[in-house]
């Protein structure tokens, strides 16, 4: 991991969290490497003993300008409360609307749940 090219960015908040480095490492590499976001950028979110990542999606429209998202990665072995997506969603500033909690498994399987504040309407 430490010869990877992304290590660097990684580096403090991976001995920070040694728990969840590697969901961390992966979901950095699938967003940079995979997704291509851009302005992509790692946050320190102490009440969740974690890292999170802040991006945007490109866009295939240049007219349009891509809004801002929240990562917090996690592995399948954890167990997420409702008093843990709270402390992740307050440790934010400013305060999102939504944030992905992104779980991973061992076989780099990476699934993307959008989590919203309060109750929301699903798109119809």
């Amino acid at each position: 991991m430490q010869n990877h090219p992304s290590y660097p960015v990684l580096s403090q908040l991976l001995e920070k969290y040694p728990a969840t480095g590697g969901a961390l490492f992966q979901v950095y590499n699938d967003l940079t490497l995979a997704q291509k976001w851009i302005d992509v950028e790692v946050l320190d979110l102490p009440a969740c003993k974690r890292a999170a990542i802040k991006g945007k999606r490109p866009t295939p429209d240049t007219d349009r300008v891509p809004s801002i998202c929240i990562v917090v990665p996690c592995s399948l072995s954890e167990s997420i409360s409702t008093s843990w997506l709270r402390a992740a969603f307050t440790s934010l500033d400013p305060l999102p609307s939504e944030i992905y909690v992104v779980i991973t498994s061992e076989d780099t399987s990476t699934v993307y749940y959008k989590i919203s504040q309060g109750i929301v309407k699903p798109p119809v």
